[in-house]
Protein backbone atom coordinates (compact mmCIF):
# COMPACT_ATOMS: atom_id res chain seq x y z
CA UNK A 1 0.00 0.00 0.00
CA UNK A 2 1.59 3.15 -1.32
CA UNK A 3 0.30 6.54 -0.08
CA UNK A 4 2.85 8.75 -1.85
CA UNK A 5 1.81 10.54 -4.61
CA UNK A 6 3.49 9.79 -8.17
CA UNK A 7 5.84 12.85 -9.63
CA UNK A 8 3.05 13.70 -12.55
CA UNK A 9 0.08 13.49 -9.31
CA UNK A 10 2.62 16.20 -7.61
CA UNK A 11 3.34 17.97 -10.92
CA UNK A 12 -0.96 18.46 -11.43
CA UNK A 13 -1.16 19.31 -7.69
CA UNK A 14 1.10 22.39 -7.74
CA UNK A 15 -0.08 23.29 -10.89
CA UNK A 16 -3.73 23.08 -9.70
CA UNK A 17 -2.18 25.39 -6.59
CA UNK A 18 -0.40 28.05 -8.38
CA UNK A 19 -3.53 28.48 -10.62
CA UNK A 20 -5.58 28.86 -7.49
CA UNK A 21 -3.35 31.56 -5.93
CA UNK A 22 -2.70 33.27 -9.02
CA UNK A 23 -5.69 33.31 -10.63
CA UNK A 24 -8.58 32.67 -8.14
CA UNK A 25 -7.29 34.33 -5.20
CA UNK A 26 -7.01 37.89 -6.40
CA UNK A 27 -10.85 39.46 -6.25
CA UNK A 28 -12.45 35.99 -5.01
CA UNK A 29 -14.42 38.27 -2.12
CA UNK A 30 -15.72 40.63 -4.91
CA UNK A 31 -16.57 38.08 -7.32
CA UNK A 32 -18.89 36.43 -4.18
CA UNK A 33 -20.46 39.74 -3.44
CA UNK A 34 -21.31 40.33 -7.15
CA UNK A 35 -22.62 37.01 -7.73
CA UNK A 36 -19.92 37.25 -11.19
CA UNK A 37 -19.08 34.09 -12.73
CA UNK A 38 -15.61 33.51 -12.91
CA UNK A 39 -15.31 33.49 -16.94
CA UNK A 40 -11.68 34.66 -17.08
CA UNK A 41 -10.57 31.90 -14.96
CA UNK A 42 -12.31 29.10 -16.76
CA UNK A 43 -11.18 30.05 -19.75
CA UNK A 44 -7.70 30.05 -17.98
CA UNK A 45 -8.55 26.35 -16.67
CA UNK A 46 -9.38 25.15 -20.27
CA UNK A 47 -6.32 26.43 -21.85
CA UNK A 48 -4.51 24.74 -18.77
CA UNK A 49 -6.07 21.66 -19.57
CA UNK A 50 -8.38 21.27 -16.70
CA UNK A 51 -11.95 20.87 -17.66
CA UNK A 52 -11.44 17.23 -19.74
CA UNK A 53 -8.92 15.96 -17.54
CA UNK A 54 -10.16 12.49 -17.20
CA UNK A 55 -11.08 12.55 -21.02
CA UNK A 56 -9.02 10.14 -23.41
CA UNK A 57 -6.34 12.82 -25.36
CA UNK A 58 -8.34 10.91 -28.89
CA UNK A 59 -10.96 13.40 -28.02
CA UNK A 60 -8.94 16.12 -27.00
CA UNK A 61 -8.91 15.25 -22.72
CA UNK A 62 -6.01 15.25 -20.74
CA UNK A 63 -6.37 11.30 -19.99
CA UNK A 64 -5.72 11.81 -16.78
CA UNK A 65 -6.61 9.95 -13.76
CA UNK A 66 -9.10 10.27 -11.21
CA UNK A 67 -6.44 10.97 -7.95
CA UNK A 68 -5.15 13.91 -10.74
CA UNK A 69 -8.63 15.21 -10.81
CA UNK A 70 -9.26 14.68 -6.66
CA UNK A 71 -5.91 17.29 -6.26
CA UNK A 72 -7.07 19.30 -8.88
CA UNK A 73 -10.30 19.99 -7.09
CA UNK A 74 -8.88 20.25 -4.02
CA UNK A 75 -6.77 22.67 -4.40
CA UNK A 76 -8.79 24.95 -6.43
CA UNK A 77 -11.96 24.54 -4.27
CA UNK A 78 -9.51 25.86 -1.21
CA UNK A 79 -9.39 29.37 -2.61
CA UNK A 80 -12.64 29.26 -4.72
CA UNK A 81 -15.27 26.74 -5.05
CA UNK A 82 -17.42 28.72 -7.54
CA UNK A 83 -14.81 27.82 -9.98
CA UNK A 84 -14.07 23.82 -8.74
CA UNK A 85 -17.10 23.45 -8.75
CA UNK A 86 -18.01 24.80 -13.01
CA UNK A 87 -14.88 23.03 -13.19
CA UNK A 88 -16.31 19.75 -11.80
CA UNK A 89 -19.74 19.19 -13.63
CA UNK A 90 -17.98 19.94 -17.12
CA UNK A 91 -14.96 16.93 -16.06
CA UNK A 92 -17.30 14.04 -14.01
CA UNK A 93 -20.88 14.56 -15.26
CA UNK A 94 -20.74 16.04 -18.75
CA UNK A 95 -17.60 15.02 -20.23
CA UNK A 96 -17.44 11.87 -18.62
CA UNK A 97 -21.18 10.61 -18.71
CA UNK A 98 -20.96 11.24 -22.81
CA UNK A 99 -17.20 9.61 -23.01
CA UNK A 100 -18.62 6.28 -21.25
CA UNK A 101 -22.36 6.29 -22.60
CA UNK A 102 -22.14 8.13 -25.87
CA UNK A 103 -22.19 7.51 -29.44
CA UNK A 104 -18.45 8.25 -31.26
CA UNK A 105 -20.61 10.52 -33.23
CA UNK A 106 -21.92 11.93 -29.69
CA UNK A 107 -17.95 12.36 -28.89
CA UNK A 108 -16.74 13.74 -32.17
CA UNK A 109 -19.90 16.69 -32.05
CA UNK A 110 -19.94 17.67 -28.39
CA UNK A 111 -16.85 15.90 -25.91
CA UNK A 112 -14.15 16.61 -28.34
CA UNK A 113 -15.20 20.46 -27.56
CA UNK A 114 -16.41 19.76 -23.98
CA UNK A 115 -13.15 17.96 -23.24
CA UNK A 116 -11.18 21.55 -24.57
CA UNK A 117 -13.74 23.66 -22.70
CA UNK A 118 -13.46 25.78 -25.77
CA UNK A 119 -14.92 25.91 -29.42
CA UNK A 120 -13.94 28.53 -31.89
CA UNK A 121 -11.91 30.27 -29.03
CA UNK A 122 -15.13 30.65 -27.02
CA UNK A 123 -15.89 29.03 -23.78
CA UNK A 124 -18.10 25.80 -24.40
CA UNK A 125 -18.72 23.76 -21.38
CA UNK A 126 -22.14 21.52 -19.83
CA UNK A 127 -24.74 21.49 -17.53
CA UNK A 128 -26.39 18.37 -15.69
CA UNK A 129 -30.15 18.92 -16.19
CA UNK A 130 -31.38 16.30 -13.86
CA UNK A 131 -33.28 18.76 -10.70
CA UNK A 132 -36.50 19.91 -11.11
CA UNK A 133 -39.09 21.90 -8.40
CA UNK A 134 -40.65 18.39 -7.64
CA UNK A 135 -37.71 16.03 -7.87
CA UNK A 136 -34.30 17.47 -6.65
CA UNK A 137 -32.91 13.77 -4.24
CA UNK A 138 -36.30 11.72 -5.69
CA UNK A 139 -35.22 11.84 -9.19
CA UNK A 140 -37.28 9.14 -10.25
CA UNK A 141 -40.14 11.69 -10.34
CA UNK A 142 -39.24 13.46 -13.28
CA UNK A 143 -41.95 14.93 -14.78
CA UNK A 144 -40.35 16.88 -17.85
CA UNK A 145 -41.47 14.76 -20.60
CA UNK A 146 -39.34 13.36 -23.86
CA UNK A 147 -42.15 12.68 -26.41
CA UNK A 148 -41.05 10.10 -28.80
CA UNK A 149 -41.96 11.34 -32.10
CA UNK A 150 -40.87 9.08 -33.97
CA UNK A 151 -37.25 10.71 -35.56
CA UNK A 152 -37.29 13.25 -33.24
CA UNK A 153 -38.44 13.63 -29.37
CA UNK A 154 -40.55 16.67 -28.34
CA UNK A 155 -39.37 18.51 -24.92
CA UNK A 156 -41.35 20.02 -22.17
CA UNK A 157 -40.79 20.70 -18.80
CA UNK A 158 -38.70 22.69 -16.18
CA UNK A 159 -35.11 21.97 -14.66
CA UNK A 160 -34.21 24.00 -11.66
CA UNK A 161 -30.83 24.41 -9.33
CA UNK A 162 -29.05 24.25 -12.77
CA UNK A 163 -24.89 24.44 -12.30
CA UNK A 164 -23.42 26.43 -15.42
CA UNK A 165 -27.03 27.10 -16.15
CA UNK A 166 -27.07 30.47 -18.53
CA UNK A 167 -23.09 29.51 -19.35
CA UNK A 168 -23.25 26.15 -20.56
CA UNK A 169 -23.41 25.25 -24.62
CA UNK A 170 -24.61 22.09 -24.16
CA UNK A 171 -27.33 20.56 -21.57
CA UNK A 172 -27.82 16.59 -20.69
CA UNK A 173 -31.25 16.70 -19.97
CA UNK A 174 -33.47 13.41 -18.04
CA UNK A 175 -36.64 13.31 -18.99
CA UNK A 176 -39.70 11.51 -19.07
CA UNK A 177 -40.70 9.16 -22.30
CA UNK A 178 -42.59 5.97 -20.59
CA UNK A 179 -44.19 7.12 -17.49
CA UNK A 180 -45.88 4.14 -17.24
CA UNK A 181 -42.29 2.81 -16.99
CA UNK A 182 -41.26 4.80 -14.07
CA UNK A 183 -37.73 5.21 -13.65
CA UNK A 184 -37.01 2.47 -16.73
CA UNK A 185 -38.64 5.13 -19.11
CA UNK A 186 -36.46 8.15 -18.54
CA UNK A 187 -33.93 8.96 -21.55
CA UNK A 188 -31.30 11.12 -21.33
CA UNK A 189 -31.05 13.58 -24.26
CA UNK A 190 -27.82 15.93 -25.74
CA UNK A 191 -29.88 19.56 -25.86
CA UNK A 192 -27.62 22.83 -27.13
CA UNK A 193 -29.22 26.12 -25.95
CA UNK A 194 -29.31 27.43 -28.95
CA UNK A 195 -32.22 25.69 -29.61
CA UNK A 196 -35.72 27.03 -30.28
CA UNK A 197 -37.80 26.66 -27.38
CA UNK A 198 -35.02 26.77 -24.56
CA UNK A 199 -35.42 29.29 -22.49
CA UNK A 200 -33.00 30.18 -18.83
CA UNK A 201 -34.28 31.29 -15.93
CA UNK A 202 -32.94 34.00 -13.79
CA UNK A 203 -29.41 33.64 -11.94
CA UNK A 204 -30.09 32.20 -8.36
CA UNK A 205 -29.22 34.15 -5.49
CA UNK A 206 -27.80 32.05 -3.63
CA UNK A 207 -25.98 31.77 0.14
CA UNK A 208 -22.81 30.27 -0.87
CA UNK A 209 -21.20 29.66 -4.27
CA UNK A 210 -22.14 33.11 -5.31
CA UNK A 211 -20.13 32.96 -8.35
CA UNK A 212 -21.10 29.88 -9.99
CA UNK A 213 -24.25 30.14 -12.52
CA UNK A 214 -27.08 28.40 -11.31
CA UNK A 215 -30.77 28.89 -13.06
CA UNK A 216 -33.52 26.97 -13.80
CA UNK A 217 -34.01 26.06 -17.57
CA UNK A 218 -37.29 25.52 -19.04
CA UNK A 219 -38.37 23.68 -22.36
CA UNK A 220 -41.49 24.20 -24.58
CA UNK A 221 -41.78 21.88 -27.37
CA UNK A 222 -38.09 21.46 -28.07
CA UNK A 223 -37.28 18.94 -31.35
CA UNK A 224 -34.19 16.58 -29.82
CA UNK A 225 -33.18 14.52 -32.96
CA UNK A 226 -33.07 10.81 -32.04
CA UNK A 227 -29.80 10.88 -32.28
CA UNK A 228 -28.56 12.77 -29.65
CA UNK A 229 -30.24 10.32 -27.00
CA UNK A 230 -27.53 8.81 -24.64
CA UNK A 231 -27.88 5.54 -24.48
CA UNK A 232 -30.96 2.70 -25.19
CA UNK A 233 -34.18 3.65 -25.03
CA UNK A 234 -35.04 4.04 -21.35
CA UNK A 235 -31.21 4.25 -20.06
CA UNK A 236 -31.75 7.82 -18.43
CA UNK A 237 -31.93 6.78 -14.46
CA UNK A 238 -29.33 4.59 -14.77
CA UNK A 239 -27.33 7.19 -16.93
CA UNK A 240 -28.05 9.37 -14.07
CA UNK A 241 -27.10 7.41 -11.03
CA UNK A 242 -24.07 5.78 -12.56
CA UNK A 243 -22.70 9.08 -13.49
CA UNK A 244 -23.54 11.01 -9.94
CA UNK A 245 -21.31 8.14 -8.56
CA UNK A 246 -18.50 9.68 -10.41
CA UNK A 247 -19.50 13.17 -9.46
CA UNK A 248 -19.71 12.57 -6.03
CA UNK A 249 -16.26 11.83 -6.26
CA UNK A 250 -15.81 15.76 -6.94
CA UNK A 251 -17.95 16.96 -4.69
CA UNK A 252 -16.40 15.12 -1.69
CA UNK A 253 -12.87 16.69 -3.44
CA UNK A 254 -14.54 20.29 -3.42
CA UNK A 255 -15.39 19.71 0.11
CA UNK A 256 -12.49 18.47 1.18
CA UNK A 257 -10.54 21.86 -0.66
CA UNK A 258 -12.78 23.89 1.47
CA UNK A 259 -12.32 22.56 4.28
CA UNK A 260 -8.30 22.27 4.22
CA UNK A 261 -8.94 26.22 3.17
CA UNK A 262 -10.41 26.93 6.33
CA UNK A 263 -8.24 25.02 8.09
CA UNK A 264 -4.81 26.91 7.02
CA UNK A 265 -6.56 30.24 7.27
CA UNK A 266 -7.73 29.12 10.97
CA UNK A 267 -3.84 27.76 11.61
CA UNK A 268 -2.42 30.78 9.97
CA UNK A 269 -4.26 32.68 12.67
CA UNK A 270 -4.07 31.59 15.61
CA UNK A 271 -0.26 31.75 14.82
CA UNK A 272 -0.52 35.62 14.52
CA UNK A 273 -3.66 36.51 16.93
CA UNK A 274 -2.49 37.50 20.48
CA UNK A 275 -4.70 37.25 23.42
CA UNK A 276 -4.06 36.89 27.15
CA UNK A 277 -0.39 37.62 26.59
CA UNK A 278 0.51 35.07 24.14
CA UNK A 279 -0.64 33.89 20.78
CA UNK A 280 -3.65 31.98 20.94
CA UNK A 281 -1.84 28.31 19.23
CA UNK A 282 -0.66 28.29 22.71
CA UNK A 283 -3.94 27.93 24.36
CA UNK A 284 -5.65 24.72 24.91
CA UNK A 285 -8.80 25.02 23.29
CA UNK A 286 -7.49 26.27 20.35
CA UNK A 287 -5.00 23.10 19.94
CA UNK A 288 -7.88 20.89 20.61
CA UNK A 289 -9.86 22.36 17.91
CA UNK A 290 -6.78 22.28 15.14
CA UNK A 291 -6.00 19.10 15.81
CA UNK A 292 -9.18 17.73 15.44
CA UNK A 293 -9.55 19.67 12.58
CA UNK A 294 -6.39 18.05 10.65
CA UNK A 295 -7.68 14.45 11.99
CA UNK A 296 -11.21 15.06 10.54
CA UNK A 297 -9.35 16.43 7.46
CA UNK A 298 -6.70 13.71 6.75
CA UNK A 299 -9.46 10.91 7.04
CA UNK A 300 -11.59 13.04 3.93
CA UNK A 301 -8.24 13.07 1.86
CA UNK A 302 -7.80 9.14 2.56
CA UNK A 303 -11.81 8.15 1.58
CA UNK A 304 -11.50 10.76 -1.49
CA UNK A 305 -8.22 9.43 -3.21
CA UNK A 306 -9.90 5.31 -2.25
CA UNK A 307 -13.34 6.35 -4.00
CA UNK A 308 -10.83 7.75 -7.03
CA UNK A 309 -8.34 4.82 -6.70
CA UNK A 310 -11.52 2.47 -6.89
CA UNK A 311 -13.02 4.33 -9.63
CA UNK A 312 -9.20 4.26 -11.85
CA UNK A 313 -8.61 0.47 -11.17
CA UNK A 314 -12.63 -0.24 -12.62
CA UNK A 315 -14.21 -1.36 -9.88
CA UNK A 316 -17.89 -0.52 -8.33
CA UNK A 317 -16.86 3.13 -6.50
CA UNK A 318 -20.31 3.70 -5.35
CA UNK A 319 -19.95 2.85 -1.84
CA UNK A 320 -16.61 4.85 -1.16
CA UNK A 321 -17.78 7.43 -3.20
CA UNK A 322 -21.14 7.81 -0.86
CA UNK A 323 -18.75 7.69 2.24
CA UNK A 324 -16.41 10.46 0.80
CA UNK A 325 -18.69 12.73 0.15
CA UNK A 326 -20.77 12.68 3.14
CA UNK A 327 -18.15 12.82 5.33
CA UNK A 328 -15.61 15.25 3.07
CA UNK A 329 -19.25 17.39 3.06
CA UNK A 330 -19.79 17.49 6.90
CA UNK A 331 -16.16 17.83 7.66
CA UNK A 332 -16.15 20.98 5.53
CA UNK A 333 -19.07 22.40 7.20
CA UNK A 334 -17.58 21.73 10.87
CA UNK A 335 -14.40 23.12 9.68
CA UNK A 336 -15.15 25.74 8.23
CA UNK A 337 -17.66 26.96 11.53
CA UNK A 338 -14.19 25.84 13.92
CA UNK A 339 -12.57 28.54 11.45
CA UNK A 340 -14.59 31.26 12.07
CA UNK A 341 -14.76 30.47 15.70
CA UNK A 342 -10.60 30.88 16.36
CA UNK A 343 -11.13 33.75 14.05
CA UNK A 344 -14.14 35.53 16.67
CA UNK A 345 -15.24 38.40 15.33
CA UNK A 346 -12.65 38.72 12.46
CA UNK A 347 -14.37 35.43 11.06
CA UNK A 348 -17.57 37.39 10.95
CA UNK A 349 -15.96 39.64 8.34
CA UNK A 350 -15.49 39.66 4.48
CA UNK A 351 -11.56 40.17 4.18
CA UNK A 352 -10.81 37.08 6.38
CA UNK A 353 -12.49 34.68 3.69
CA UNK A 354 -13.82 32.27 6.65
CA UNK A 355 -17.22 33.55 6.67
CA UNK A 356 -17.10 32.76 2.75
CA UNK A 357 -15.72 29.32 3.54
CA UNK A 358 -18.66 28.68 5.72
CA UNK A 359 -21.39 29.57 2.97
CA UNK A 360 -19.83 27.36 0.23
CA UNK A 361 -19.45 25.17 2.33
CA UNK A 362 -23.37 24.03 3.24
CA UNK A 363 -24.19 23.34 -0.42
CA UNK A 364 -21.87 19.91 -0.76
CA UNK A 365 -23.70 18.64 1.99
CA UNK A 366 -26.88 19.52 -0.55
CA UNK A 367 -25.89 18.96 -4.03
CA UNK A 368 -24.58 15.86 -6.29
CA UNK A 369 -27.58 13.83 -3.11
CA UNK A 370 -28.05 15.26 0.07
CA UNK A 371 -26.01 13.36 2.91
CA UNK A 372 -29.12 11.84 3.73
CA UNK A 373 -29.44 10.39 0.83
CA UNK A 374 -25.72 8.89 0.83
CA UNK A 375 -26.17 7.35 3.90
CA UNK A 376 -29.49 5.20 2.22
CA UNK A 377 -26.76 4.49 -0.37
CA UNK A 378 -24.16 3.55 2.18
CA UNK A 379 -26.72 1.56 4.74
CA UNK A 380 -28.25 -0.46 1.02
CA UNK A 381 -24.93 -1.53 0.68
CA UNK A 382 -24.22 -3.14 4.15
CA UNK A 383 -27.81 -4.33 4.19
CA UNK A 384 -27.60 -6.40 1.15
Amino acid sequence: MNFELTEEHQMIQKAARDFAQNECLPGVIERDEQQKFPKEQIRKLAELGFMGMMVSPAYGGGGMDTISYVLAMEEISKIDASVSVCMSVNNSLICWGIEAFGTEEQKQKYLTHLSRGLKNDELYIGAFLLSEPGAGSDATSQQTTAQDMGDYYLLNGTKNWITNGSTASVYLVMAQTHPEQKSHGINTLIVEKGWPGVTIGTKENKMGIRGSDTTSIMFTDVKVPKENRVGEDGFGFRFAMKTLAGGRIGIASQALGIAIGAFELALKYAKERKAFGTEIMHHQAIQFKLADMATKIEAARLLCLKAAWEKDQKQDYTYASSMAKVYSSETAMWTAIEAVQIHGGYGFVKEYHVERLMRDAKITQIYEGTSEVQRIVISRTLLQ
